[in-house]
């Protein structure tokens, strides 16, 4: 991989000296969020163990976050990072200790050499899966077992060739998930397929193998699509599949279904489907919140009440396990878990 990397890094060099550079100029950007919680468990404990919205009866904090982005010419970068739990320890799996002050969310700049076809280095949020770290970027406030379970970001280069505005592709070398520097080397390859074939209906079929973060490698394949039904009413699905290169049974496979309806022009109501199996063994990887080898299906149910940049999130979820991996009130295992929580997101 090594001497593809040179060989690319030469012939962008190639194209910046050969070029001449277009001055034209956008002015900086800034956006980002804000966001806090208050979650309820009502077996008054812990209980489901998907990211972010972890503490039980607490006013909490979720995470600052600043992006900054600038065009120039041909030439974008965006730096984004964030503070807070959300953004710190829980969206990295391998930090959040040691005196960690601020996460990098993304720190990467693009070239477009022409309109079709652009490179991107640096380090970027993840292409895989429907949901991210960001509680803009997400209907519901707690997240899927799919999302818990992938990668959260990816390092490295990718090349982005659209053959139409309804088709294009993604091709890129990569370090191990979430990952600024690479323990192995750069050891990931992925790739993703965007297709659009009518208004309001696109679809991106991923793919990322090499070292993954649970101290080996695999293969991730990944279907996420959303169609805007009608003006008020849209459908979102993920499926995905993760296989260890290492271990015949282990991984995850599931699949994600997501219903918003609109009700009024600042309040909607959205429910989300899933249903998520491990494939590991005992021997095998143990995967956040599911017992190795079993599954669960989950129904969240939460409320989007809109107001300028504020967003009020009122939600409901429902866990149930194949066997009892959740816990009761007095301590007992059960198969179900039940929580409420209250969230605000400010985006600006």
């Amino acid at each position: 991989m090594k001497k593809v990397l040179l060989t690319l890094t030469a012939a962008i060099l190639v194209t910046f000296t050969s070029k001449a550079q277009d001055s034209t100029s956008t002015p900086l950007s800034i956006s980002g969020s804000v966001d806090a919680y208050y979650k309820y468990d009502f077996a008054k404990v812990p209980n489901i163990g998907t990211s972010f919205a972890t503490d039980q009866n607490s006013a909490s904090l979720g995470m600052i976050d600043v992006a900054l982005k600038k065009t120039t010419g041909k030439a974008s970068f965006v730096g984004e990072v964030s503070f807070g739990p959300r953004g710190e320890g829980q969206s990295i799996p391998n930090a959040g200790s040691g005196g960690q002050s601020f996460h990098i969310q993304n720190l990467y700049a693009s070239y477009a050499f022409s309109d079709k076809f652009s490179m991107t280095a640096g380090y970027m949020g993840t292409f895989v899966g429907y949901e991210v770290i960001s509680p803009v970027g997400n209907y519901n406030y707690s997240t899927s077992y799919l999302f818990t379970n992938g990668p959260f970001q990816n390092a490295g280069i990718k090349a982005t060739y659209a053959f139409s505005p309804k088709v294009s592709l993604m091709a890129g070398l990569f370090n191990g998930w979430n990952s600024y520097t690479a323990t192995n080397g750069v050891s990931n390859f992925g790739a993703q397929l965007m297709v659009a074939p009518v208004e309001g209906w696109s679809a991106y079929l991923n793919l990322l193998t090499g070292e993954d973060a649970y101290g080996g490698y695999g293969t991730v394949l990944d279907l996420t699509t959303g169609y805007q039904v009608t003006e008020k009413f849209k459908v979102g699905l993920n499926v995905a599949d993760f296989s260890k290169s290492e271990d015949a049974d282990g991984g995850y496979s599931g699949g994600a279904l997501y219903l918003q309806e609109g009700i009024t022009s600042g309040f909607s109501l959205g429910l989300r489907g899933e249903y998520f199996k491990s494939k590991s063994g005992a021997t095998g990887l143990t995967l956040s919140g599911v017992v190795p080898g079993e599954s669960v299906t989950a129904f969240t149910l939460s409320g989007n009440l809109k107001a300028g940049g504020l967003t009020f999130i009122p939600e409901v979820r429902f866990d149930n396990g194949s066997v009892n991996q959740f816990l009761k009130e007095n301590g007992s295992a059960t198969k179900s878990a039940s929580q409420f929580l209250l969230a605000v997101v400010y985006a600006f």
